[in-house]
């Protein structure tokens, strides 16, 4: 087990599906009661606990994991409690299989939305770069801030365009040309490969109300062919206030990207930064 960040989530969801969730093939997901029962499962869960989705339901999850870890992630998940933060952990062995994982859990609506992926074994490397890029923009004013923001989350993330999106303000940073802004509408936080299959969760619903927060929700058909339109297969949102301002930062790529919780903390950590930032400039200006 590894290290945990809990972040503030600025902007709260809000569902507006019509159809039962379905998360993200390569991910799983558990939505647990605050007992640590499992109330839902992805349908691919067995790859990840070696026991079907089915089974999983009204158990503890005790039942299926090791003591230890179970133990470790209840820990960090008591300091979650009460906030709208995100938990994150590093580099878990949930099993006896060898394949690590990393994790990322929430309280919504009540519900533990616990969600796992495999590990990308680079923890700590994007979070040593955030101070660095956020120091760079010292100085930077209005427009020029903007700009400066959007070429350094693109220098954090990797990603071939970063939009940065403050009100009606807004700036770029890409590498080729891409087409018009995106509508971020209903996306989901992160996007790991447009072409990729989906996954629905059992027992499936149509009131996705605790699961709708989850990081890796698969979007809906009518965005997969907005985002595959523009020729985007992988993208990271980044939703922040700032100087009570609703803001954005949009990471687009051309290629599919590995999920990473880690990348999307540091990605966060740089926009609760950034909206400071701002904020100052904004106090300035007035």
């Amino acid at each position: 087990m590894d290290t945990i960040n809990d972040l503030e989530r600025d902007m709260p969801v809000q569902p507006r599906t019509e159809h039962a969730l379905q998360i993200q093939d390569g991910c799983y997901l558990l939505e647990l009661s605050l007992d640590w029962i499992v109330l839902r499962a992805s349908e691919n869960i067995h790859h990840l606990l070696g026991e079907s989705h089915v089974t999983l339901i009204d158990e503890p999850l005790g039942n299926f994991v090791h003591a230890q870890a179970l133990h470790d992630l209840r820990n960090l998940f008591s300091k979650l409690s009460g906030t709208t933060g995100i938990g994150r952990a590093y580099a878990v062995r949930l099993t006896d299989d060898p394949d690590l994982v990393d994790i990322a859990f929430q309280l919504v609506n009540g519900r533990v939305i616990l969600e796992a992926v495999p590990s990308s074994g680079s923890y700590g490397e994007s979070f040593g770069s955030v101070g660095g890029l956020i120091a760079g923009l010292s100085g930077s004013t209005g427009q020029a801030l903007l700009e400066g923001g959007a070429r350094r989350m693109r220098a954090l993330t990797g990603y071939d365009r970063v939009t940065v999106t403050c009100g009606e303000r807004r700036a770029e940073s890409s590498r080729g040309i891409f087409g018009g802004p995106l509508d971020l509408g209903d996306l989901p936080f992160l996007v790991a490969d447009t072409g990729a299959g989906t996954v629905n969760l059992f027992p499936r619903k149509r009131d996705d109300k605790s699961g709708y927060a989850a990081l890796m929700r698969a979007p809906g058909e009518a965005d997969r062919q907005k985002l595959s339109g523009q020729g985007i297969r992988s993208m990271v949102r980044v939703p922040f206030q700032a100087a009570g301002v609703n803001c954005d930062f949009c990471c687009e790529s051309r290629s599919p990207r590995q999920p990473s919780f880690e990348l999307h903390a540091a990605a966060e950590l740089f926009a609760q930064m950034f909206a400071m930032q701002l904020a100052i400039d904004s106090k300035k200006e007035a």
